[in-house]
């Protein structure tokens, strides 16, 4: 039983620390604000990918992981999925760092409000998942929230949009690609870096390759690589040990901190309009919180019913 809440409290620790890191990213990308966006890109997908090679050879992981690769490259259908998430999250990357540099933090943490409602009215669609009526109200409130600042600014918040659809669609390709999160990494950080190395040798408007940068720069470039695997390493092994209900709750943590660095650190403006955008998303994440809770406690109590049919018998009587 102690080890069991070991395991536990191990899962705990390891998704709520992913969730902090993945929180005060925009610390990190700040100090790299004199870098374009899309270098700071290429040199994150580099950098990942040899971090990962890294770290898998030092575990002793190098050998399933090739054939782990391998295995992915004779199913067509898989590889593609492969390649698309790879696609998908280099976007996500590239806006939320331009996000970050170009002070649009709050912003973005109404991206990652809003990826959870995303993650379900995607679901309805692709996984043929049903929503509650009351679950289908939540989305309707956070789309509210999203017209409300549209109408007021008279433009989309197309980064919070894309930041939230993008990382919907990657952990919707994911869910269809049978691969860890070792191996995930590593394939798409492979793929991506060709592009990363073209681009960085030909076509970026700084020009300044990166032996001629700073060294406290270089440092931040190639460590990149680092603040990229750690919390999502760490985020898989949390999520095995614990249970679905509580990753969604750990993953408000990220976008609060987000949104207090925004506000408290960077001092973003935060109007009314944006107030009232929020406390509809809030309101919404709320009212889709309970609904899932109300709904796993009742498909808990049918399955212990099932299994104990004279317990369940003799309840009712």
């Amino acid at each position: 039983m102690k080890q069991k809440q070991n395991h536990y409290a191990t899962g705990i620790a390891a998704a709520g620390l992913s969730y902090i890191i993945w929180g005060f990213l925009p610390i990190y990308w700040k100090l790299l604000g004199s870098v374009p966006a899309a270098e700071v890109l290429a040199h994150r997908i580099i950098w990942s990918l040899v971090f990962m090679i890294v770290l898998l050879a030092l575990l002793g992981k190098w050998k399933s992981t090739m054939a782990e690769i391998k295995q992915l490259l004779t199913h067509k259908k898989q590889a593609i999925s492969i390649i698309v998430a790879s696609v998908v999250i280099s976007i996500n990357w590239l806006v939320y760092i331009f996000a970050v540099e170009s002070a649009h933090v709050v912003e973005a943490s109404l991206g990652y409000y809003i990826n959870p409602l995303l993650n379900v009215f995607l679901a309805t669609f692709f996984l043929k998942e049903r929503l509650t009526k009351t679950e289908w109200s939540a989305v309707g409130i956070a789309a509210a929230g999203v017209i409300c600042l549209t109408v007021y600014y008279g433009s989309f918040p197309w980064a919070a949009l894309t930041l939230a659809t993008t990382f919907s669609c990657y952990g919707l390709i994911k869910k269809k690609v049978s691969v860890g999160p070792w191996t995930g990494l590593t394939v798409e950080t492979l793929i991506m870096t060709p592009f990363a190395l073209v681009f960085l040798f030909f076509f970026n408007p700084n020009g300044i390759p990166l032996w001629d940068k700073e060294a406290s720069i270089i440092m931040l470039l190639m460590g990149a690589g680092i603040v990229t695997a750690i919390p999502l390493l760490l985020f898989a092994t949390g999520a095995k040990r614990i249970s679905f209900t509580l990753v969604g709750f750990l993953q408000y943590i990220a976008p609060t901190i987000m949104l207090l660095l925004g506000l408290f650190v960077f001092g973003e403006e935060f109007t009314t309009p944006q107030f009232l955008a929020f406390a509809l998303i809030w309101i919404a994440l709320a009212v889709f919180s309970l609904s899932r809770i109300v709904r796993n406690t009742k498909a808990s109590k049918q399955a212990s019913q099932a299994q104990n049919p004279s317990d369940s018998s003799y309840t009712a009587s």
